[in-house]
């Protein structure tokens, strides 16, 4: 099944506030939102029941690529599902960016784009509930000068 960036984005608006019953939730829950995203774009779930292979969830079980930032980056390199690009202004709404706020090497956030505004990606985002938020996340008490951006165009 194809991706359908608009089911991402409209998934992505309905619940940048809230919580969808149907999944777990976390403190941290980032990385669970943007995955819920996906699946609303047609993503299938694939791998269950190895933790640390595939991506999915169910009720109370779920991938770690499902649910922790660095998984899922992880995931999105190897499973074809994703291509990485240089820059923000080539995403596209339903695309997803990845943060390491310290420069470490260890991912911290991820989104999606939810708009472009001027050629500048807009994204929502849980655990600091988000809509439409500036992509570079300068106003982000996580933000640090040593930030690196990982930009995930969904293929």
């Amino acid at each position: 099944m194809a991706y359908n960036r608009g089911n991402a984005v409209l998934y992505a608006e309905k619940w940048w506030d809230g919580r969808n019953p149907a999944y777990p939730s976390f403190e941290v829950d980032c990385t669970n939102f943007i995955s819920q995203c996906l699946h609303a774009g047609g993503w299938s779930m694939t791998g269950y029941p190895n933790r640390s292979k595939g991506w999915w969830v169910r009720t109370n079980s779920w991938s770690f690529s499902w649910s922790v930032a660095h998984s899922l980056k992880w995931y999105l390199e190897s499973s074809g599902r994703a291509q990485q690009v240089s820059r923000a202004s080539a995403l596209k709404q339903g695309d997803v960016i990845c943060y390491d706020f310290e420069g470490d090497g260890r991912i911290n956030h991820t989104t999606i784009v939810t708009a472009m505004r001027s050629g500048v990606p807009l994204v929502n985002a849980h655990t600091s509930d988000s809509r439409m938020r500036n992509w570079e996340y300068t106003d982000s008490s996580a933000y640090t000068s040593a930030i690196k951006y990982y930009f995930y165009a969904i293929t």
